[in-house]
């Protein structure tokens, strides 16, 4: 009969306790194999404030994600936690954003360490490790290495890291471990396929995003990248890019609030014009300006045939770049959004973008552009003194530039020159090495009588010696040969005839090189704000009368003539000591759009 009761009281207490149980997991959203603790503000301490949660791990079979954002872990809790982790092999999901809040900074790397030695006892091979707004720094990088390196992390395709105050060091870590991870994967026969990596807000500057870019590019799986306001600015980009370029599944880009400007701007649309795949691009609040939005807007008229969102907001881009992105996005049936909001349009520059948008129905696809920054004083200075404050080791850029001719002396007075895509061109193809001295002296120093003096050779010269692969040097020679434009029919024609090979063969590559070579252009004509101290001509009629020329060309395509009309309509001041031949240049200009 005691044997009764006792059994009859023992089934009592092990139903209540079952009971209990199935309580605590109701709580905690279980289901799908999943166990949720998010968002109850717990403050776990040790190992008794924890216990309901370690006896509902324990307990659930099959256990497959555990969430614990939004509480707050200390080391002991933490170390409860991982031994009841210990024997959940089936685990593959940890959300574990924000759950040190209060916490010393020197707690958290042993917090870390212990869950991460029961994820590599367990044999778990995770998925999804996201360990997002925990301010734990580069040391707390190192309580999650190990792990990295390990088996556990060899099936990771989500990594999240956003806002956890990694800097320059954490990111160095992390990019180490994601190398061996990486490597060790593959050797043992399932490379790590890394597919979203989120680590915005780390202060990772160029030091950290060019390490971790080493690793993007041999890994090569990724489809998001999300890494914005890390103060990175165009050597780390220019790092990243590189990296992109390897990831040809990448659909989502997110480096808002870093800093573009033009050679970063050049690097990313370089890289984005291989891949195929991408539907979003954030690079909102990155001066790019309007030299990197022409090249970007060249990427999307050959290129991201699926892109769905462009943001290029508070870039400094101008109006007239601006009409030249809304016109290259007319052909992408999937565009959905294109953020230009917070540029230097002015009140009429805004309602221009307005109606070039409505034209071609897509009105609904433009954002606000309340924010707009109001159309740049046209007497502002625009040679771009106030460019990258990241240079200190590149030197003064002007100076490079006046001696680009005289460093490659090869490439004008040697044994090789090169075509329009920078190919080499053989010795039996080169102009006589007297020929190329006196091109080379012409350009030194130009003057008609050089001109006509290269004799029928000249053209051979231009096509083979001008360096077509630097936009800078192939707008450069057209300025000079166009300088010295006269109405004598023979200097005349002996121009026209040479800024025709030119124009032809700097216009026959990539809508990316031509591009490039047209803003260049504009570049030095003043009309369009360059990055650097790149010395602008004093323009000449010549410049303007060749170009106008040129515009009536079957080479000049409608798109450059829009392009080169958006600039000169707005070219105020740089074209006014050239009236007569500015009118010219409309002129042809209208008639080739109006066509």
């Amino acid at each position: 009969m005691r044997c009764h009761i006792g059994s009859t009281v023992g089934d009592r207490m092990a139903s209540d306790d079952i009971a209990q149980l199935t309580d605590a997991l109701a709580k905690t959203h279980v289901g799908d194999g999943e166990l949720s603790y998010k968002g109850q503000g717990l403050k776990l301490d040790n190992a008794e404030s924890v216990s309901e949660m370690v006896s509902a791990i324990e307990a659930y079979q099959g256990l497959r994600a555990l969430r614990l954002e939004g509480n707050t872990v200390g080391v002991a809790a933490a170390e409860a936690i991982a031994k009841a982790l210990e024997k959940k092999s089936e685990l593959q999901r940890c959300n574990w954003s924000d759950m040190f809040t209060g916490r010393l900074r020197s707690e958290i790397p042993s917090a870390l360490r212990s869950l991460g030695s029961a994820l590599m006892a367990s044999g778990a091979r995770l998925i999804t490790l996201d360990l997002s707004d925990n301010a734990f720094g580069p040391d707390g990088v190192k309580g999650i290495e190990n792990l990295l390196k390990s088996p556990a992390c060899y099936s990771l395709c989500e990594l999240k890291l956003n806002n956890c105050g990694m800097g320059i060091g954490g990111g160095k870590i992390l990019a180490d471990a994601l190398t061996q991870c990486y490597q060790k994967s593959k050797e043992s026969g399932a490379p790590l396929r890394l597919k979203v990596f989120i680590a915005g807000r780390n202060r990772l500057e160029n030091e950290g995003a060019t390490a971790l870019a080493k690793a993007f590019q041999l890994i090569g799986s990724l489809e998001e990248v999300h890494m914005p306001q890390n103060g990175i600015n165009h050597q780390g980009i220019t790092a990243l890019a590189g990296a992109m370029k390897h990831n040809a599944d990448l659909r989502v880009l997110n480096l808002n609030d870093n800093t573009f400007t033009k050679k970063g701007a050049l690097a990313m649309a370089e890289a984005l014009r291989h891949l195929r795949s991408v539907q979003v691009i954030n690079f909102g609040d990155c001066l790019v300006r309007s030299e990197g939005a022409i090249a970007i807007a060249a990427v999307l008229k050959e290129g991201l045939p699926i892109l769905k969102e462009l943001n290029l907001a508070f870039g400094e881009l101008t109006e007239a770049a601006a009409l030249v992105v809304a016109r290259a996005v007319k052909e992408k049936t999937h565009m959905e959004k294109l953020d230009l909001n917070g540029n230097c349009f002015g009140e009429e520059g805004c309602e221009r973008v307005r109606e070039a948008m409505e034209s071609m129905n897509m009105t609904d696809m433009l954002g606000s552009l309340s924010d707009d920054e109001g159309d740049p004083d046209e007497d502002e200075d625009e040679d771009g003194d106030d460019d990258d404050d990241d240079d200190e080791d590149e030197g003064c850029e002007e100076e490079e530039y006046e001696e680009e001719y005289e460093e490659e002396e090869n490439s004008l007075d040697g044994s090789s020159g090169s075509g329009s895509d920078g190919s080499p061109v053989k010795d039996s193809e080169n102009a006589p090495s007297s020929c190329s001295r006196d091109f080379k002296d012409f350009l030194s120093s130009p003057s008609a009588q050089k001109l006509l003096d290269l004799g029928a050779k000249r053209t051979v010269l231009i096509e083979q010696k001008v360096d077509y692969s630097d936009s800078m040097k192939t707008a450069d020679a057209f300025l000079k040969i166009s300088s010295i434009y006269k109405d004598d029919p023979e200097v005349k024609q002996a121009v026209l005839d040479s800024t025709d090979v030119l124009m032809k063969k700097a216009l026959s590559g990539s809508c990316f090189q031509s591009h490039n070579f047209l803003s260049s252009l504009l570049v030095m004509l003043g009309v369009l704000k360059g990055d650097g101290k790149i010395q602008k001509v004093c323009v000449v009629p010549g410049h303007l009368l060749a170009l106008a020329h040129a515009v009536g060309q079957e080479y000049f395509s409608l798109d450059y003539a829009h392009m080169l009309q958006d600039f000169v309509s707005k070219g105020g001041k740089a074209l006014s000591s050239c009236s007569s031949a500015r009118s010219a240049l409309q002129e042809a200009l209208d008639q080739k759009t109006d066509a």
